[in-house]
């Protein structure tokens, strides 16, 4: 998550390992899903979209959930790269982060999220057992 304070929103990208997502997507919408080859955008974006909102949330610090959008994906190699934009026009205070994608999947799935904001980075670890926290700056 990187402050973007020209555009004044935060520019979230997730990198999935694409054998790992083809499942969750796979199991989140009962159909084989399959992200490589020359599948459709507008086919398979709806499904990412659905799958990455149940798995990706933050409240602020007011506790008001806080709406993004769904930019779209990019296959790299092995991985997929999810990207987002959250419209941030307050103070970032900090607030709630849910991050469990591929929870469901894997017991000891380990999720970092990296959150830029104004010069300072500080990273955050996600497990199954701790998949909101507390971000503060």
């Amino acid at each position: 998550m990187q402050y973007n304070p020209k555009e004044r929103t935060f520019e979230i990208s997730i990198r999935i390992f694409t054998d790992d997502f083809e499942k969750a997507l796979s199991q989140d919408s009962n159909t084989k899903i399959q992200l490589s080859g020359n599948v459709a955008a507008d086919k398979i974006d709806p499904l990412i979209e659905k799958y990455i909102r149940s798995h990706f949330a933050y409240v602020n610090s007011q506790k008001q959930p806080k709406a993004f959008s769904y930019v779209g994906h990019e296959i790299e190699a092995d991985a997929n790269w999810l990207y987002l934009e959250m419209p941030y026009t307050e103070p970032f205070k900090g607030g709630l982060l849910k991050q469990n994608v591929l929870m469901e999947l894997f017991e000891d799935q380990v999720n970092m999220v990296n959150i830029q904001y104004q010069g300072q980075k500080k990273t955050f670890v996600f497990r199954k057992n701790q998949p909101i926290q507390d971000v503060t700056f």
